[in-house]
């Protein structure tokens, strides 16, 4: 089992590329973008095993893996290195910080590719499988997009049935609400007040002409989460045509929520009331946490807290708000969350 990686190998990234013969879509398969993540890298190199044993072949297309993406986070089997990758993903002429330089490297490679899927994992319980969703096709400033329908049809068929969708949005209304609070000077504090704070793997890739997914496999621990990855990594392969294999499930019934707003933690007194699980459910006046200061930190509305973090950075996000959504997703309508 892989747990964390050799010194030496911190300071490069390694990727795995396979070409069909056949002409097809360029897709890339990313694990442990967060360090101590790694059901996707364990699925990894699963397939690898299976590629390079014969046992399974591309025939069509060209697939690039990259098992460990943080590789001093993963080293240090912890989320980050010396920040979180996963934002501000961007290249720079002058790197301050390890993921900089890393981000050299793996932007020209997700600039390149069709098709991305980021396999992830989640701190608390209970940690159900659940995938991000991009945005619908639209012409605005944010975040321009046109294959919205090639993105949904692949959601339907990596295997979970809950989706999450509204993420760019919702950090750019929280880097408004930073900008006009902050007073920090740390870099992660500073980064977090960055207009593109937001853009991660799947944003960039989008940035670029491509369509990409966020698959969170499950909680850390489950030993069940790199078998959601495997089968998430399978599906993707036979759904692109990748390799000669069935077409995969279509889910008929999913659930679809749309992230509306990011509170931050403030101060180190910050706490919640309890351990909140991500998609557990409340009520409007609902009281969540409580500020260091004792103020009551209540539900705007019914709705359900998704990644709450106890441990959050202040002036860095403590949990997010999530509502029903009415979006179809590949022409179809998602079930109301029980």
């Amino acid at each position: 089992m892989t747990t964390a990686t050799p010194a030496h190998r911190a300071h490069m990234l390694k990727s795995h590329v396979y070409a069909g013969f056949e002409p097809g879509p360029r897709v890339i398969i990313l694990g442990a973008v967060h360090g101590n993540e790694i059901c996707g890298t364990l699925a990894i190199e699963r397939l690898m095993a299976e590629l390079d044993a014969g046992e399974l072949t591309i025939l069509r297309g060209r697939l690039t893996l990259i098992p460990v993406t943080n590789p001093l986070a993963h080293a240090k089997v912890q989320r980050n290195g010396d920040r979180n990758l996963n934002r501000n993903l961007a290249p720079t002429n002058i790197p301050q910080d390890f993921e900089d330089h890393i981000a050299n490297v793996l932007c020209p490679i997700l600039a390149d590719q069709d098709v991305l899927l980021d396999l992830h994992s989640t701190t608390n319980p209970p940690g159900q499988p659940f995938i991000m969703l991009g945005p619908q096709n639209n012409t605005g400033e944010l975040l321009p997009f046109a294959r919205a329908a090639e993105e949904e049809a692949l959601a339907l068929r990596l295997g979970p049935t809950r989706i999450v969708e509204g993420w760019l949005d919702t950090y750019a209304e929280g880097v408004k609400y930073r900008l006009a609070h902050a007073s920090a000077s740390l870099r992660a504090q500073m980064l977090s007040t960055d207009p593109s704070y937001g853009v991660g793997t799947t944003e960039y890739t989008r940035k670029h002409g491509g369509y990409a997914l966020t698959l969170e496999c499950g909680q850390h621990n489950d030993p069940e989460a790199p078998e959601v990855a495997y089968r998430a990594i399978r599906n993707t392969l036979a759904h692109l045509g990748l390799i000669d294999a069935p077409a995969p499930t279509v889910q008929a019934e999913f659930e679809l929520l749309k992230l509306s707003q990011v509170i931050d933690r403030m101060d180190e007194g910050d706490r919640f009331v309890r351990e909140w699980a991500s998609f557990d459910h409340f009520k409007a006046g609902d009281v969540i946490g409580h500020r260091a200061n004792g103020t009551a930190l209540t539900a705007p509305s019914d709705g359900y807290i998704v990644f709450p973090s106890p441990i959050a950075v202040p002036g860095n996000e403590w949990f997010y708000f999530a509502q029903a959504s009415e979006r179809l997703v590949d022409g179809r309508a998602a079930r109301i969350m029980g």
